[in-house]
Parts: C-alpha cells; sequence; structure tokens
C-alpha cells in the first residue's frame, strides 16, 4: 500500500488546482463604479481605496463614474456586473439607504441586489445659517422658525437628497415649518445662504466648512450623534436643542449579489487595511469625513437600519420621486 500513497497525494494535489485558481483573487482589472460626477466625495474615496488596492494586489483599479438619476443609473449597472468581486461599487446613503423608498419604481435592490463590503466613510451633514439671522444656536434657530411660521426657507441640492431629507428630519422632531427650495447641487444652496436668499440648510460638511471657517456662513451643529473631529467644539443638533437627531452621509463599497464570500471578505480586509493607511486617513478626514472600515456585516445592518428610518422620513414628508 506504500507506493500508492504518493500517487495518492500527487492526485489530491491535481484535483485542488482548478479550486485554487476559481477562487484566486484579483485576476484581472478592478472597477469601482462611481454613480456620481467626478470630484465629488463619492468620487475622491473611490479614487483613494482604488489607488492603494492596485498598489498592493499587482492590478489597476478603474474608477468608472456613471452620474444621473440619483445614483440610479451606476448603481443599477454595478447590480447587474459580473459577481466575482471585480466590479465594486461606492454606495452612499443615497443610492443604498434613501432611493429604494423615494422611487416608485428601482430596477435594482439596495439589499437584494448586492453584497455589502464595508463601510468606507461617514460624513456628518453640517447646519449653517445666514450670518444676517438673528441666532446663534439651534435653541434660537427654533424660537426664531416658531416666532416665524412659514416664513424661512432652506435649500437643498435637489429632491431626495440626504440634505432635503436631513431637514425634513428636523422639521418633524421640532414641529417647525420651513420651506423646501430644491437646487441642482450644493453650490447653489451655498451661494443662497450666504447671500441671504435662503435662511438654512443641513448639508454635507466638505463645501461649507470653508465658508464657515471664513466667517461667510454661521454654523450652528452637526447632524450626527456624536461631534466632529474637523469641528470639535460645534454641538450635535441632538446636544443643541434636539434629542435623538441623527442624520449624515455614509459611504462604502458593495459587490453584486452572489459574489463569493471569500472574495468579499477578502475585499473587505483590504478596504479596512486602506482606510487605516495615515495618507488615507488624512485625506479622508480633510473632507470632514470620518474613515471607517467595517465587516461586511456592520455594513449589511447599517443599511437596513437606515432603509428604515429614511422610509419613515419620506413617508412623513410626502416625497416620491418617478
Amino acid at each position: 500500500m506504500k507506493p500508492l500513497m504518493p500517487i495518492v497525494l500527487l492526485a489530491a494535489s491535481l484535483l485542488s488546482l482548478p479550486l485554487q485558481a476559481a477562487t484566486a483573487f484579483p485576476t484581472k482589472p478592478i472597477r469601482i463604479i462611481v454613480a456620481y460626477t467626478p470630484a465629488g466625495t463619492t468620487d475622491i474615496l473611490a479614487r483613494a481605496i482604488g489607488q492603494k488596492m492596485s498598489e498592493n494586489w499587482g492590478q489597476p483599479v478603474i474608477v468608472d463614474n456613471r452620474p444621473g438619476a440619483a445614483g440610479n443609473i451606476g448603481t443599477e449597472v454595478a447590480a447587474r456586473a459580473n459577481p466575482d468581486g471585480h466590479t465594486l461599487v461606492m454606495g452612499t446613503a443615497g443610492t443604498h439607504g434613501i432611493n429604494v423608498s423615494l422611487y416608485r419604481k428601482l430596477n435594482w435592490h439596495p439589499v437584494n441586489d448586492f453584497a455589502p463590503v464595508s463601510l468606507s466613510a461617514m460624513v456628518p451633514n453640517i447646519m449653517v445659517v445666514n450670518n444676517a439671522l438673528p441666532v446663534k444656536n439651534v435653541r434660537e434657530f427654533l424660537a426664531h422658525v416658531k416666532a416665524n411660521p412659514g416664513k424661512l426657507s432652506y435649500g437643498s441640492p435637489g429632491n431626495g437628497s440626504t440634505a432635503h431629507l436631513s431637514m425634513e428630519l428636523f422639521k418633524s422632531m421640532t414641529g417647525s415649518n420651513i420651506v423646501h427650495i430644491p437646487y441642482k447641487g450644493s453650490a447653489g444652496v451655498l451661494a443662497d445662504v450666504m447671500g441671504g436668499q435662503i435662511a438654512v440648510t443641513i448639508d454635507n460638511m466638505p463645501p461649507y466648512l470653508p465658508q464657515v471657517k471664513a466667517g461667510k456662513i454661521r454654523a450652528l451643529a452637526v447632524s450626527t450623534t456624536k461631534r466632529s473631529a474637523a469641528v470639535p467644539d460645534l454641538p450635535t443638533i441632538a446636544e443643541a436643542g434636539v434629542p435623538g437627531y441623527d442624520s449624515g452621509s455614509w459611504f462604502g463599497l458593495l459587490a453584486p449579489a452572489k459574489t463569493p464570500k471569500a472574495v468579499v471578505d477578502q475585499l473587505s480586509a483590504e478596504s479596512a487595511r486602506i482606510l487605516k493607511l495615515p495618507e488615507v486617513s488624512k485625506r479622508i478626514s480633510e473632507l470632514g469625513a470620518e474613515p471607517v472600515g467595517s465587516t461586511p456585516e456592520q455594513f449589511a445592518e447599517l443599511i437596513k437600519t437606515e432603509i428604515a428610518k429614511w422610509a419613515k422620513v419620506i413617508k412623513d414628508a410626502n416625497v416620491e420621486l418617478q
């Protein structure tokens, strides 16, 4: 029997070769779909992570911008991609937390059609007002709003944006009457807050922070449950007078559903490694964001929680898009 042992071992090793080849990853360039235009937070995060993946794995990582329809176009492309881990999408609070409740019909589902990989970053929204508004904090703002119901307006980068729904959440929790004016992006909102055409917004922090520091607009609070390292002296909305308030943007990598778990876990570990690199962490922090890096399971739980939260806000605000 002894002479047969080397033959048996050789046969076993030969049989294992196809399995090893099948589970090798990555075997070709990786594509990260960004469902928005270049140079935004989503795009910057995808490129920062993609560059380090490429350096470590020796495969090109291509960022593929597919903007349109509040992220729905690019996200659908990702949902229909081959589930081998070589196509990912940088999902957002909009694409994977809000849109499923906001749009009457989507050709993809944020849970059923995706395998969460890792939460990349959390970005607080910042509540800012025009300098001429006679308020210094959230409590004074609420008193001013209630003394002038329906007379103040707020801006957002568009219907269904996190800024729109963040303010609707604020209104529902405080019983405030503030008129919504949708814009086509944050640049117009920022310009009109500074100019006094609108009184307030609760929008993504990065474009507003330089103007706050320059004294051109006044910051009242940040929207998340903990303070931002970018403005540590600024209270949260919950601290400042609206207990339980929590709203912000988040970004994370997802793969198409049915991507092998071993590949998802490998991508998740690599993403977490990259987000801990000092140069990457510094770049993300400069955006006013907090680098995270999570397990697939933690990210999946966040997505489900966010869907439920925003569904209620959207229903209460009676918002629906085609």
